[in-house]
C-alpha cells in the first residue's frame, strides 16, 4: 500500500465521518417545523444540534483541504466540473450557519420564523445535492484527455445521480428524527418515532434500489456484502425506533450510513474521478496525487493532530450528552 491508498482511505473516512455527523443535524434542521409544533418545541429541536452541528462541519473542511493536497488534480477537476451545484451548497451551508445564530438576536416571532426557513433551505439543498454530487463521482463524468469536465450542468442530473440526492435526502431526515428522539423527552421524542419511521420506510426503498443500481454497474463481491451489511445496520435501525432504544437505533443508523458511503469508495477505486469518454482519460490515485514528499508530510500532520480533534470532539459529545425539552428552555 502506497502513500496514494493510504490518503484515499483517509479522505473517504473523513466523507463517512462528514455523512454521519452532518447528516443527522441536516435532518434536524429539515424536520424543525415537521416536528415542532411552537418556538419553544424549535428551540428545543435546534438546541439539540446547537453545540455540535459547527464541529460537525470541519469534516468537510478537513476532507476538502485533503483533497486539495493529496488529490490536487482531482480537487481542480472536481471544483471546476461541480462548480455550481458545489457553489449552491455552499451558499446554503453558509446561510443555515448565519440563521443558527442570528435567529435569537431579536425578540420577534417574524425574525425566527424567517431564520428557521433559512435553517430548513440550507439543511435541504445540501442533503440532496451531497447525494447527487456522489452519485456522479461514481458513475463518472465526461473528462477529456487534459482531465477538464466537457459536460453541462444538466449533465449532472441524470437518473442515477438524482435517485442519489433522493437516498441522501431520505436518510438524512430519518437519521435526524431518530437523533431528536434519542435526545428529547415528551411529545416530541414520540412525534420524532413517529416520523423516523415513515421516512425511514421510504429511504430504504430508495437505498435499496441505489445500492442495487450501483452494484449491477460495477459491484464487486466486497462492496455487495457491504451494501448487504448497510441495509441489514438500517433494518435493524428503524426495528429498535419501535422498541424504543434510541441509543441502539442511532448508533445502528450512523452505521447503515458510514458502510453505504464506505462501499461508494469502494466501487470507486482505484479510479477517483471516471472519465464516460474514454477509460484512459480517468483520475486515479496514481495519476491525480501529489509528490510523494507532500504526502509524506500530510501523514505527519495527520497522525499528530487527528487524535487530538478526535478526542476533542468525542469529549464535546460526552458533556452535552443529557435529554432536553421543553422545560429546560426559559420563558
Amino acid at each position: 500500500m502506497t502513500l496514494n491508498d493510504v490518503w484515499f482511505i483517509a479522505i473517504a473516512v473523513l466523507w463517512v465521518g462528514y455523512f454521519v455527523l452532518e447528516g443527522f443535524d441536516f435532518g434536524v434542521g429539515m424536520l424543525l417545523p415537521v416536528l415542532s409544533r411552537d418556538g419553544v418545541e424549535r428551540r428545543v429541536m435546534i438546541n439539540t444540534i446547537g453545540p455540535v452541528w459547527d464541529g460537525n462541519e470541519v469534516w468537510l473542511l478537513t476532507a476538502g483541504g485533503a483533497t486539495f493536497a493529496a488529490f490536487p488534480e482531482w480537487y481542480a477537476s472536481l471544483f471546476s466540473g461541480f462548480y455550481l451545484p458545489l457553489f449552491v451548497i455552499l451558499v446554503a451551508l453558509i446561510l443555515r450557519g448565519v440563521a443558527f445564530e442570528y435567529r435569537g438576536k431579536r425578540d420577534s416571532d417574524r425574525w425566527r420564523a424567517n431564520w428557521d426557513k433559512a435553517i430548513v433551505f440550507g439543511s435541504f439543498v445540501p442533503a440532496l445535492l451531497w447525494g447527487v454530487a456522489f452519485a456522479n463521482i461514481v458513475r463518472g463524468v465526461k473528462l477529456d484527455a487534459s482531465h477538464e469536465y466537457v459536460g453541462t450542468f444538466w449533465d449532472l442530473l441524470n437518473p442515477y445521480a438524482l435517485l442519489g440526492g433522493l437516498v441522501t435526502l431520505s436518510l438524512f431526515a430519518t437519521h435526524g428524527a431518530i437523533f431528536v428522539s434519542l435526545k428529547t423527552v415528551g411529545e416530541i421524542r414520540v412525534r420524532a418515532r413517529s416520523i423516523a419511521l415513515q421516512t425511514g420506510v421510504v429511504a430504504a426503498v430508495l437505498a435499496v434500489a441505489f445500492l442495487v443500481w450501483t452494484q449491477v454497474r460495477s459491484g464487486s463481491a466486497v462492496t455487495i456484502v457491504m451494501a448487504a451489511l448497510a441495509a441489514l445496520a438500517f433494518v435493524g435501525a428503524l426495528g429498535m425506533v419501535v422498541a424504543g432504544r434510541e441509543g441502539w437505533s442511532f448508533g445502528l443508523s450512523a452505521a447503515a450510513i458510514g458502510l453505504a458511503v464506505a462501499s461508494l469508495f469502494v466501487v470507486l477505486y482505484p479510479d477517483v474521478l471516471p472519465s464516460t469518454l474514454d477509460p484512459a482519460n480517468s483520475l486515479t490515485v496514481t495519476n491525480a496525487a501529489a509528490s510523494p514528499k507532500t504526502l509524506g508530510i500530510m501523514t505527519w500532520v495527520a497522525v499528530i493532530f487527528l487524535p487530538v480533534v478526535l478526542v476533542y470532539q468525542s469529549w464535546s459529545y460526552w458533556v452535552f450528552r443529557r435529554r432536553i425539552g421543553v422545560q429546560d428552555i426559559p420563558a
